[in-house]
């Protein structure tokens, strides 16, 4: 571990296992993940419409999340929680950053959002298919939407993913606490995709993005890539190309998708 390519440390909330599930899986032999959890700031059984960027960071389980990972030594903090930057815009990016910084003792802290921004430049995607999770709502939409137009992307077309009717009764906002996210499919995500992918209604997109933390995409990606043949970005996929450009540049990940040959914009 002393001689570990690079150290990533990720910021996650409190019942979320997906982002260090699957960038553990993603990551290259030599590189650890090392994980700090804090209470979601969505009260119970309601829609999660945002938080100050300086009330998240100066959160008392954030800021000792981030103290610990500081002290460890990874060599930057990711915030794996996409919808807070969508609510806050990329200026809650720049803030929230700069004051995670100081409670992780100089060590460079970025958001889900920060890397999806750049893996979407490097790719060279303007016109993603937005693939939303099935526990986001209206607000969401609206936020990823006016976040992504803000960053430079010209168009998207939104999608959400479809749980089994035994998933209707539950209010979308509460899905994700009743355990939805240990159901999908990574089959069913590459279905349900390639069909919106090629809707005859609509103009065909550049590329495919799924901006939720919490949703497991990241065994669906390459065969996407295969059949649509344009890129496919991940929120996680994204923070550890992000954090692995930074940390140790010349640290590749095969199998894991086409970002991993790009280089940072």
């Amino acid at each position: 571990m002393a001689a570990a390519a690079a150290r990533l440390g990720i910021l996650v909330i409190h019942n979320d296992p997906v982002p260090e599930t699957e960038i553990w899986r993603m990551a290259p032999e030599g590189v650890s993940v090392h994980t700090a959890r804090f209470e979601c700031p969505r009260p119970a059984d309601t829609e999660y419409v945002g938080s100050p960027a300086a009330a998240l960071a100066n959160a008392p389980d954030v800021v000792r999340g981030l103290d610990q990972l500081g002290r460890l030594g990874v060599h930057s903090v990711a915030l794996c929680f996409g919808s807070s930057s969508f609510f806050g815009g990329p200026a809650f990016d720049t803030e929230f950053a700069a004051a995670a910084a100081a409670h992780a003792h100089g060590t460079p802290v970025h958001t889900a959002a920060t890397a999806i921004t750049a893996a979407l430049r490097a790719s060279g995607v303007r016109r993603p298919l937005l693939v939303m999770p099935p526990w986001f709502t209206e607000p969401t939409f609206r936020a990823t939407r006016d976040y992504l137009r803000e960053v430079g992307v010209e168009r998207t077309r939104l999608v959400q993913f479809e749980l089994g009717p035994e998933w209707d009764g539950v209010a979308r906002y509460n899905a994700f606490d009743e355990g939805a996210h240990w159901t999908i499919d990574s089959a069913e995500v590459h279905q349900q995709v390639v069909k919106a992918f090629h809707d005859p209604d609509h103009p065909r997109p550049d590329g495919v993005l799924v901006p939720g933390s919490g949703f497991p995409a990241r065994a669906a990606v390459v065969p996407l890539e295969q059949e649509l043949g344009v890129p496919v970005v991940t929120s996680n996929q994204a923070v550890l190309w992000y954090g692995l450009r930074h940390a140790a540049p010349g640290t590749g990940t095969a199998g894991q998708g086409s970002l991993f040959t790009r280089p940072l914009p």
